[in-house]
């Protein structure tokens, strides 16, 4: 018989030496409801993930890029207290945490120079890779400290991380092939700029059949607060929902202990 499961926990084989069975486990439902706008929702946790967008250094930090330009970063840390209320109950419920960071090549070679000139207009900025703030952390390159996400949300083992390049996280990136081997089909979008990267990737994201909530509270931007008004009502009205961390927590707790007892049973059949 095949007893062990080889793939992504949400979508793997049953294998054995004498076969393989080609049946994906199917997760129970795991309905919450939450007020949202434009109409009430309910989620199934079963089929969801949360991407957080670009809580980085370079753009959250008094020491990142932002700020070393003279930006007032303010707004962009005010995700951060919702999210660390809302993340821990969301990965007890067992959905998944996908952070997704600007994080370029050292060598740039797959960013087109429109993307180059948002970051660089005069071609004497400096721009993207440029050591231009204390410490000398290239600016946006994975792997440094630019790119890091902020300490107070320094992520556990478990949490999947993506690159991005451009606006969309979809663009030259493994985020749609990671969702889908992930079986979700629920996407609750975080982080910074709302009316910049977040809203490019949910917009894909609502192209490709996803079902999106836009966290109105984990979500902010450096724009005037026009730009995240003009955001709020563009996902309500063209692609998808608003809903308040508050709210999804305090459905979220007695969901948070079922799904970890549910998690506790199928690894422990698994292991029979």
């Amino acid at each position: 018989m095949a007893n062990i499961r080889i793939g992504a926990s949400r979508n793997s084989w049953g294998v054995s030496a004498a076969g393989v069975d080609l049946r994906r486990e199917v997760a129970a439902p795991r309905p919450v409801t939450v007020d949202a706008h434009p109409q009430r929702l309910t989620l199934d946790l079963a089929r969801t993930a949360v991407v957080v967008v670009d809580m980085q250094n370079d753009f959250c930090h008094p020491d990142g890029w932002l700020a070393s330009i003279g930006v007032d970063i303010e707004p962009a840390r005010r995700p951060i207290d919702p999210l660390r209320r809302v993340l821990p109950p969301l990965r007890a419920g067992g959905v998944p945490v996908v952070w997704l960071n600007w994080g370029n090549r050292p060598d740039l070679a797959n960013v087109p120079p429109g993307v180059r000139h948002v970051y660089d207009p005069d071609g004497e900025s400096g721009g993207l890779g440029a050591p231009v703030r204390p410490g000398g952390s290239p600016t946006l390159q994975a792997g440094s400290w630019s790119a890091a996400i902020v300490d107070e949300l320094t992520p556990p083992p478990g949490d999947i991380r993506v690159d991005k390049y451009r606006m969309s996280g979809f663009f030259d990136t493994p985020l749609d092939a990671v969702l889908r081997n992930l079986a979700v089909t629920t996407l609750l979008f975080a982080g910074v700029n709302s009316d910049q990267c977040v809203l490019a990737t949910l917009t894909d994201a609502a192209c490709l059949g996803y079902d999106v909530v836009l966290l109105e509270d984990c979500s902010a931007t450096t724009s005037p607060s026009f730009c995240h008004d003009a955001t709020v009502y563009n996902v309500a009205q063209c692609f998808g929902f608003i809903a308040l961390s508050d709210a999804l927590v305090d459905t979220l707790e007695p969901s948070a202990e079922a799904g970890s007892a549910t998690a506790t049973a199928t690894a422990s059949n698994g292991r029979r």
